[in-house]
C-alpha cells in the first residue's frame, strides 16, 4: 500500500473458500442496490447508494479463487463531491491469507487518495462495509445499505 490508497485488514474464523464466496456476494454486505454479476473474471456490476448519491460500476479484473479479488471502477457518479468521477480507474482489492484456522482479508482501495474530496467519507464508509463483510462471514448476516435507504437530514 502507498499513501494514495486506503487499506484495512480483518481476520475471521472461516475458511478462505467461505471468505471468497462472501466477498463475491456483494449485495449481502455492501448494498442491496446491486445489478450485474460479481463472481467471475470480466463480470461487471453496478451499485447504488441512497438512490443516486453514489453510483459506481466495477469490473472484475483479477479473480484467484480463495486468494484474491480485484475490481476496477469503470464508471462512477459521486454526487456528494465536486469531482463526481474521483473513483474512475481506481481498484478495489481483497487479498485472502490463510492464518491457521483463521483467514485474514486485506482490503485496499488502490487510488483512493487522501487528497480526494471523498476520502474521509469514503474511507469511513469502507470501514463500516468491511465490518459488514466480517459479519456476513462470521454470522451469515451482513449490514449492507438497504435498497430503500434514505439519508437522514438534521
Amino acid at each position: 500500500m502507498n499513501k494514495k490508497d486506503y487499506s484495512t485488514s480483518i481476520t475471521v474464523k472461516a475458511t478462505p473458500r467461505h471468505v471468497f464466496e462472501s466477498i463475491n456476494n456483494v449485495s449481502k454486505w455492501w448494498t442491496e442496490n446491486f445489478e450485474g454479476k460479481a463472481e467471475n473474471l470480466n463480470d461487471e456490476f453496478t451499485v447504488r447508494f441512497f438512490h443516486d448519491i453514489h453510483v459506481s460500476t466495477q469490473k472484475l479484473v483479477e479473480v484467484i479463487p480463495d486468494k484474491k479479488v480485484v475490481w476496477l471502477v469503470t464508471d462512477c457518479n459521486l454526487n456528494f463531491v465536486e469531482d463526481k468521477k474521483e473513483w474512475i480507474n481506481t481498484k478495489i482489492t481483497f487479498e485472502i491469507f490463510e492464518k491457521g484456522d483463521k483467514t485474514q482479508i486485506r482490503f485496499t482501495h488502490i487510488g483512493l487518495d487522501p487528497g480526494f474530496e471523498c476520502f474521509n467519507d469514503c474511507s469511513n464508509a469502507w470501514g463500516q462495509y468491511v465490518q459488514s463483510l466480517s459479519n456476513l462471514i462470521t454470522s451469515g448476516k451482513g449490514n449492507p445499505t438497504l435498497k430503500d435507504a434514505v439519508i437522514q437530514q438534521n
